[in-house]
């Protein structure tokens, strides 16, 4: 019988093996996934892109300018992601943040220690674990595993932990299991984000599913 650690890397091989690296997350600079992470709250990754792509194509996507910028406007272009006031206020929030702490210096912030850039980032509005710990992962490189529901969806259906636990209970399982390396987390998340969209959707297609085999 495995333990815990042995699975959960033997899902990251098995996921590996099938589908390769995934080159997450698809930006051309730190402060793109910044922005990415915010507004994929609660919408599908095109959205973000054409959300993003407006902001570019304005010469907006930069955190001075989007500080500056009225919130109508920023809503307006930010419309494909959904939610458009309301995470225009999220973006607002979080440059203000990024601003006044950090100068909008990606290097400074990524220098912070990574239990304080959670704080901080926690308390910025609109931002919650999910979202904080995508920035901490993808944008600054620190090694904090992002958990999803997918991540959630697929250890559960696995039985290798029960859904009922929270955010914490299930990101510590992966910090407590594996090395706290970036690299492996960037890739592990991904792996499981691509698993998760072709195969253990809300209701599961198991054929074909490279993970089949760790089925109970």
């Amino acid at each position: 019988m495995k333990n815990t650690k042995e699975i959960l890397y033997s899902i990251y091989q098995c996921l590996y093996d099938r589908y390769g690296p995934q080159l997450w997350w698809p930006a051309e600079d730190p402060f793109e996934v910044m922005v990415g992470a915010i507004l994929t709250q609660n919408t599908n990754w095109k959205n973000v892109e054409r959300a993003i792509n407006n902001l570019k194509e304005a010469n907006l996507l930069d955190p001075y300018k989007i500080q500056k910028m009225k919130s109508q406007k920023l809503a307006s272009l930010i419309r494909p992601a959904g939610y458009f006031n309301v995470k225009a206020g999220r973006l607002k929030a979080f440059v203000q943040y990024f601003i006044s702490h950090y100068s909008a210096s990606v290097e400074a912030m990524k220098g912070e220690k990574t239990e304080v850039l959670r704080e901080n980032l926690l308390n910025v509005k609109g931002i919650g674990p999910e979202t904080a710990d995508s920035i901490l992962l993808y944008a600054l490189e620190h090694p904090v595993f992002v958990i999803d529901a997918y991540t959630k969806r697929i250890l559960s259906r696995h039985k290798i932990l029960d859904g009922s636990h929270n955010y914490e209970a299930y990101q510590q399982l992966f910090h407590e299991s594996l090395p706290l390396d970036t690299e492996l987390f960037n890739e592990y998340h991904a792996l499981i984000v691509r698993v998760g969209k072709e195969h253990c959707r809300t209701k599961q297609v198991c054929n074909g599913c490279p993970l089949s085999i760790f089925l109970p």
